[in-house]
């Protein structure tokens, strides 16, 4: 699914009148009605309803809700907050109509016009929507300030009013919903972890708008779902072998960190990949050909793996998870920098290395994947304000590199040097334990062994890593789960997938 920016979301709804011969005041009316269903689906219009709207057309909106809601004997109370000038043109007529049946519509001059809200009540926000350019200040400042010290249950209309969806709002004064019903499509700003707190459980309403406009505008950003991922995934040739299936390598482990070296292969075993190799310390033989028994075992290093000779047979190879930061291994990084002629994935003390030899960024081989947690990013790449610069460093960088950035997260983006983004829509906060990347980096690299293309096996791998800890917070618990969970249920994500 795309995500547009503020103007583009504007222009959309332009389009959607044009092609289909309505009036502005009709789309209004459809985001009304689908916000009236979603109340009612979700039995919230059993509680007494106090909708705040701006003079805008996100107003506009939440008086047409009024109107629906007061047509169907839902008794609700209206506020608008006064600016001193006359609202759009939609919004006057959706005032107009509302007086027809309501004279319980009050005008907010001031902080003492606020009314009281009880915590039992429900609070539709409706003050300002996607089109806000500026923070909230004076009354509307205070307003969102009064909603919010309510405890009373939120639900905003398309954006909590105060946020920006395409910058940070990272200090200033929003709305915090406990629900946002957003037209259409996910808003850039819903995924970014500083607005968890403004937006609480956002979700999707079609109000119609135009299949052709979506269809042909650009974006540089998107998010994964099934579709997508249905059309990445390769069914097996009923003659396949080991051979075709890719030879993939897997650097980890040291003394002590050999769980993290289990959890990558398994993984990657998990990802249908043919073969694979493990590079590992002499000390990590054991565990690891008694583990996965599966996996094939190069020793290197009593406890810590050291540089030795590199195969010319791996599709793909993965380095990082467990292997320490100790000299010797750095040297083996460098190697490896210096001499793959496959794609690498470098995760976790790989990446350590790195940051701490900014040099060895610009050995990275061109079309690698680095997989940071926002820690790890931060190392690498230097500290960013807000989630919002963090995403626009990822975008420079990816590009100046010529490198995939998976940064991960609840919404981990997947950043190409082509300057386009795609973000994860599975997962839990079940998996923030240690252990997860382990195993996302043994899927990755798994996929890569076998020829997935750039950015699709880091899509499919994100994907499936999501989905699998998503079963696994159902069987488990999300506070139980552990990342030896995953693997036990990525077979399960294989099941669900093909059967689409």
């Amino acid at each position: 699914m795309k995500i547009f920016s503020a103007a583009q979301i504007k222009e959309w709804d332009l389009f959607t009148i044009r092609e289909q011969n309505i009036a502005s005041i009709d789309l209004m009316e459809r985001a009304a009605k689908a916000c009236y269903e979603w109340l009612i689906k979700n039995n919230l219009a059993n509680r007494p309803i106090k909708v705040f709207c701006g003079k805008g057309n996100n107003g506009g909106d939440g008086l047409a809700l009024v109107r629906i809601l007061l047509e169907n004997k839902i008794p609700v109370t209206t506020y608008i907050l006064e600016t001193g000038k006359p609202g759009t043109a939609d919004f006057q007529v959706n005032l107009q109509r509302l007086h027809h049946i309501t004279n319980d519509i009050h005008f907010l001059q001031s902080e003492y016009f606020f009314p009281l809200i009880e915590k039992n009540d429900l609070v539709i926000d409706a003050l300002f929507g996607t089109g806000l350019n500026k923070p909230l200040g004076g009354n509307a400042r205070l307003l969102a300030t009064h909603i919010n010290n309510s405890k009373a249950m939120v639900v905003s209309i398309d954006v909590p009013s105060g946020l920006f969806i395409d910058k940070s709002t990272k200090g200033e004064t929003a709305i915090q919903a406990a629900h946002t019903l957003s037209f259409q499509q996910v808003k850039l700003a819903f995924l970014m972890p500083e607005n968890n707190l403004f937006t609480g459980e956002f979700h999707l309403l079609n109000i119609g708008l135009s299949e052709k406009f979506e269809a042909l505008e650009n974006s540089c950003y998107e998010t994964t779902d099934p579709f997508i991922i249905e059309q990445i995934i390769r069914p097996l040739n009923k003659f396949a072998h080991k051979g075709n299936l890719g030879h993939a390598a897997l650097f980890a482990g040291s003394y002590g960190m050999m769980g993290a070296a289990v959890l990558a292969a398994k993984a990657c075993l998990n990802s249908a990949v043919g073969k694979l190799t493990c590079h590992i310390p002499v000390c990590g033989n054991n565990i690891l050909q008694t583990a996965v028994p599966e996996a094939m075992c190069h020793m290197t290093g009593e406890k810590h793996l050291e540089t030795s000779d590199l195969p010319a047979t791996y599709s793909a190879i993965g380095i990082g998870p467990g292997i320490g930061i100790k000299k010797e291994t750095q040297q083996l990084l460098k190697h490896l920098l210096i001499n793959a002629s496959v794609p690498l994935v470098l995760d976790a003390d790989a990446l350590n290395i790195i940051a701490a030899d900014k040099e060895l960024l610009y050995l990275v081989p061109k079309w690698s994947i680095i997989t940071p947690h926002i820690k790890e990013f931060e190392r690498l790449f230097g500290f960013a304000e807000n989630d919002f610069h963090r995403l626009e460093i990822a975008l420079n960088k990816a590009a100046e590199l010529n490198i995939y950035i998976v940064l991960k997260g609840h919404y981990t983006a997947i950043v190409t040097p082509a300057k386009k983004v795609y973000f994860n829509t599975t997962g839990n906060a079940g998996m923030a334990k240690a252990g997860m990347g382990d195993v996302l980096t043994g899927m990755i690299t798994g996929f890569l062994s076998q020829q997935y293309p750039l950015p699709e096996a880091a899509m499919l791998a994100v994907y499936m890593h999501g989905l699998a800890g998503d079963i696994a917070s159902e069987k488990f618990s999300q506070q139980a789960m552990q990342p030896s969970h995953l693997l036990a249920c990525i077979s399960k994500t294989w099941i669900l997938l093909n059967k689409k």
